[in-house]
C-alpha cells in the first residue's frame, strides 16, 4: 500500500490543521492507521493510532484533547484533526499503516509509510 499525507503547513499558535493520508494500492479498510511526528533532531515518536473498525483510537498524552484520528474507509483516508496547536506540535507528520495492535506505539512494528507532511506552529 502506498500513503501519501498532506495538509500541513504553518499555523499560529492555537489554530487548527487537518491532515490527509490517502492511500493506493490496497484498501485501508485492512489495516489500522496511524499518525507518528518527527521534530528537528528527535527521534520519530507516536502521535495517534486507530483500529481496523474504528473502534479502538490512542493517543500520545501530549495531544489528547486536541488531536482527533478518524477514517473514511470507502474514501480510502485516514485523518488527523489537530485543534489548539502548540509551538511544541511542530514536526513533519507522517502517516504509517499495518500494525500489531499490541505494538502500535513502535514505529518500526508499522509495515507501510508515508513520505511526511510539515506542520510549523508559530507562538
Amino acid at each position: 500500500v502506498q500513503l501519501q499525507a498532506s495538509g500541513g503547513g504553518l499555523v499560529q499558535a492555537g489554530g487548527s490543521l487537518r491532515l490527509s493520508c490517502a492511500a493506493s494500492g490496497r484498501t485501508v479498510r485492512a489495516y489500522s492507521m496511524g499518525w507518528f511526528r518527527q521534530a528537528p533532531g528527535k527521534e520519530r515518536e507516536f502521535v495517534a493510532a486507530i483500529s481496523v473498525a474504528s473502534t479502538t483510537t490512542r493517543y500520545t498524552d501530549s495531544v489528547k484533547g486536541r488531536f482527533t484520528i478518524s477514517r473514511d474507509n470507502p474514501k480510502n483516508t485516514v485523518y488527523l484533526q489537530m485543534n489548539s496547536l502548540k509551538p511544541q506540535d511542530t514536526a513533519v507528520y507522517y502517516c504509517a499503516a499495518g500494525v500489531n495492535w499490541s505494538r502500535y506505539m513502535e514505529a518500526a512494528s508499522w509495515g507501510y509509510w508515508g513520505q511526511g507532511t510539515l506542520v510549523t506552529v508559530s507562538s
